[in-house]
């Protein structure tokens, strides 16, 4: 096989909608200047996830959970009403403090109760901290005893501790997206999306992609009927998260750290960065194209209905949740951060990019440290890349990819058919990276899409034929 550039790309990039930049100023709107002691701090979101983490481990359980007020740009630490030494550190650390009633043991115990009592398929469950609340979600598929057995286990916990509420849509895998890999099994083939390129831990090149891709099959191709590029070499589901470490059997593959947006045009990924709740992300998927959000939830449980046994239930924790649309094709894809953060990989969730959904991503950062792989090519571009839980602070970045992006409409050659993509009515304007807006700001929905697309990245796509569906063992 000839040296090759694997990037990470993205199919229908029509659905980018109008003005989708990256700009390189991106880290302008950060205030720098000095605030007094006690006083929050105006934070980008990506400092506000550093402060986070140093808070975290700093003040520990004392902590009720934490979340980003893109509204105010200021990170809010929730308090247990009378820890008063708690309060002084957090505010002097530049965090506005907010006393709430529930501590995090209490929010943990209220977790086990319902692992234990209402781990069936179609239900979720995940600490909002703008809540202070464990919230449940229960999908279409949830009835009869099961609903009940739902429900009862919630009211148990009490109305300050818990809340149930519906999903319209129901619980699976997405297996396409980003740029699109295939492999073929028995029965058919299945699709599934290249999420991040890495380094293993022997230097080889490699990707990251969802961890149930990863046990669907062993040998994927970059193109449907092709040859096999690479091969898996770790994969965990269900359990302990969903992601795949896959090996590229061309020791010689460039795999540059970046996304690529389409018609040529790339993202820089910098590092590994963790989510926060209330953060804006965006996802990249070859069926839908690019799409934000808010992170909505962290460490959370998601019940699966099994694939392969019908009264089963293969359940998946330590996930991110969001209000990112996603639909079958978009699974192991890449969600990222405006500037150039890696921050999960696309698990599954409910919905569509019409009516909207809950969704689920790997966090980057347990992928790596469960791996041992880095972000990067081993200095081919993207070295010195941080690995979990080493990511620098927005200061430290290197102002990537933002200026990298030409514009939003795709090339000819982008998208597999006119009415494929969403137009750009499909993004409301705050909701599009860049055009001199906040980079926290969002619109007050779901994306819309048509969910059809199978647009093609770079020509690594085959187009039309390669739409995922259900019946083709698209995930």
């Amino acid at each position: 096989m000839p040296k090759r550039k694997a990037a990470i790309a993205v199919g229908g990039v029509a659905a980018l909608g109008a003005a989708a930049l990256l700009l390189p100023n991106a880290n302008a709107s950060q205030d720098k200047a000095s605030r007094a002691a006690g006083t929050a701090r105006t934070l980008k979101a990506a400092d506000a996830s550093d402060l986070a983490a140093q808070l975290q481990k700093a003040l520990g359980d004392a902590l009720a959970g934490s979340y980003y007020d893109s509204s105010k740009q200021q990170l809010v630490v929730n308090v247990v009403s009378g820890d008063k030494n708690v309060i002084v550190q957090a505010e002097k650390a530049g965090a506005a403090v907010r006393q709430v009633d529930n501590s995090t043991a209490e929010l943990e115990s209220a977790a086990r109760t319902l692992k234990s009592r209402a781990t069936v398929p179609g239900t979720a469950w995940a600490v909002d901290p703008r809540t202070n609340k464990v919230v449940v979600t229960a999908d279409s598929t949830v009835t009869g005893a099961k609903w009940d057995r739902v429900q009862s286990t919630v009211r148990g916990l009490g109305s300050g501790m818990a809340t149930l509420k519906r999903s319209s849509g129901s619980f699976k895998t997405f297996v396409s997206g980003g740029d699109a890999i295939f492999s073929q099994v028995q029965g058919g083939n299945v699709r599934c999306s290249l999420g991040f390129n890495v380094t293993a831990s022997d230097g080889s090149p490699a990707f990251l992609t969802a961890g149930h891709c990863g046990v669907a099959a062993k040998q994927w191709s970059d193109s449907q009927n092709g040859q096999p590029i690479a091969t898996v070499d770790q994969a965990t589901f269900p359990g302990e998260g969903d992601f795949s470490l896959v090996k590229y059997d061309d020791p010689n593959t460039q795999a540059p750290s970046e996304v690529n947006a389409g018609n040529g045009q790339t993202v820089q990924i910098n590092q590994a960065a963790d989510a926060t709740v209330g953060q804006t992300v965006f996802r990249m998927g070859s069926t839908t194209g690019l799409h934000n959000g808010q992170v909505t939830g962290l460490d959370a449980t998601v019940n699966f209905q099994s694939e392969t046994d019908p009264n089963g239930v293969d359940t998946v924790t330590g996930l991110i949740q969001t209000n990112v649309c996603a639909e079958a094709g978009d699974s192991g894809g890449s969600l990222f951060t405006q500037d150039g953060g890696a921050v999960g990989l696309t698990s599954g969730g409910s919905g569509d990019c019409t009516s909207g959904g809950e969704t689920f991503f790997q966090p980057v950062t347990a992928a790596l440290q469960a791996t041992g792989a880095t972000l990067g090519d081993g200095g081919n571009g993207a070295g010195g890349q941080a690995g979990a839980g080493d990511q620098a602070g927005a200061g430290d970045q290197a102002g990537a990819g933002a200026g990298d992006q030409a514009g939003a409409g795709a090339g000819a050659g982008d998208q597999a058919g006119a009415g494929d993509g969403s137009g750009a009515g499909d993004q409301a304007g705050g909701d599009q990276i860049g055009g001199g807006a906040d980079p926290s700001a969002t619109a007050g929905g779901d994306q819309s899409g048509t969910g059809e697309g199978t647009g093609t990245g770079a020509g690594d796509q085959s187009g039309a034929g390669d739409a995922a569906s259900s019946a083709d063992g698209s995930h």
